[in-house]
């Protein structure tokens, strides 16, 4: 129940934040990608300032023997470039640019009721699971490799 808490309260301020510095706005995000026109630095001062505080603290909180509400530490091993990495990046690049959303601001959007936002979310969802299955569908063929080798 604790980690449904923490998981809980922590997206909550991380939408609230995203809601305060602007960023659950299309046209910020747009307008900082309008490098010719209007330009809207807003968004790489929020990156910026996440960037600051998560590299400063991350090294502190890894020399903790495990996090605060579970036994190890969840990190990622692979580091390949890979084309499905960077597909999927070139994906959600092109989406970010086009709809000026990505996943957290536009659920974090939603409290707007936005019509906008709501068919953003609304399309989203088909997409998060179809790159489920694809994962589900090469996790199974690995295994299935694994075992028959």
């Amino acid at each position: 129940m604790k980690v449904v808490l923490a998981a809980l309260f922590s997206g909550t301020l991380f939408g609230a934040g995203l809601a305060w510095s602007g960023m659950t706005n299309p046209a910020r995000v747009l307008g900082f990608l309008d490098i010719t026109g209007n330009w809207d630095p807003t968004l790489v001062l929020v990156m910026g300032g996440a960037l600051a505080v998560s590299a400063s603290l991350f090294p502190l909180v890894l020399r903790r023997p495990h996090p605060v509400l579970t036994k190890v530490f969840a990190l990622p091993s692979n580091r390949d470039l890979d084309a499905r990495l960077l597909g999927g990046a070139a994906v959600f690049g092109v989406g970010w640019g086009l709809a000026g959303l990505c996943p957290g601001p536009a659920i974090a959007g939603l409290i707007t009721g936005s019509p906008a936002i709501v068919l953003f979310v609304t399309a989203m969802l088909p997409g998060q699971w179809l790159g489920w299955v694809i994962v589900r569908q090469d996790q199974a063929a690995v295994r299935q490799k694994d075992n028959s080798g």
